[in-house]
């Protein structure tokens, strides 16, 4: 399991008094309303920064971070990814899982044929879509709507998401 999951990307600047912008990543942006403490990932590793004041526009979240008062202190983290540690994050829910926790894993049938492995997990209105990289058709991708129908088993333990493939999602 990953030490952080990533809740956004630093898309801009706001104004000149050290504020950015964030694209989220997380389900609940309002996650953002009892945020402490992120880390932006940068080349050298993830620096901690504390979050001082946060509002929202549009599909945007706008962060004040401690310290960081002028346009120039924040313009380095511009197009750089907004992590939370483990402890940090927002407990989930019964068969609720991280993104960055299921992909990777080996997804195999009902009736035990490997299909592949998660390479995505896309978000629509109703529910998500887990992308799967084919094991059998090497750059083929399987769609499968993330739904208890289909969604039988997800063992983090044991690496693996068990299917059952309704007609028509092969």
């Amino acid at each position: 399991m990953m030490d952080y999951l990533k809740i956004g990307g630093i898309i801009s600047t706001h104004g000149l008094k050290g504020e950015v912008k964030v694209y989220p990543t997380t389900q609940d942006v309002h996650r953002y309303d009892v945020l402490d403490t992120a880390y932006i990932e940068m080349p050298s590793g993830k620096i901690p920064v504390h979050v001082e004041r946060v509002r929202y526009f549009k599909n945007l979240v706008i962060v004040k971070f401690r310290g960081l008062d002028r346009i120039e202190d924040v313009e380095g983290y511009l197009k750089h990814d907004l992590y939370v540690s483990r402890e940090d994050a927002i407990e989930l829910g019964e068969n609720e899982y991280f993104v960055g926790d299921v992909i990777g894993l080996k997804v195999i049938t009902d009736d035990g044929r490997v299909l592949g492995i998660l390479d995505d997990v896309m978000e629509t209105g109703a529910n998500d879509v887990y992308v799967i990289a084919s094991q059998e058709e090497p750059g083929k991708e399987i769609l499968l709507p993330v739904i208890r129908d289909v969604i039988l088993e997800t063992s983090l333990e044991e690496g693996y998401i068990k299917v059952h493939l309704l007609p028509g999602l092969e």
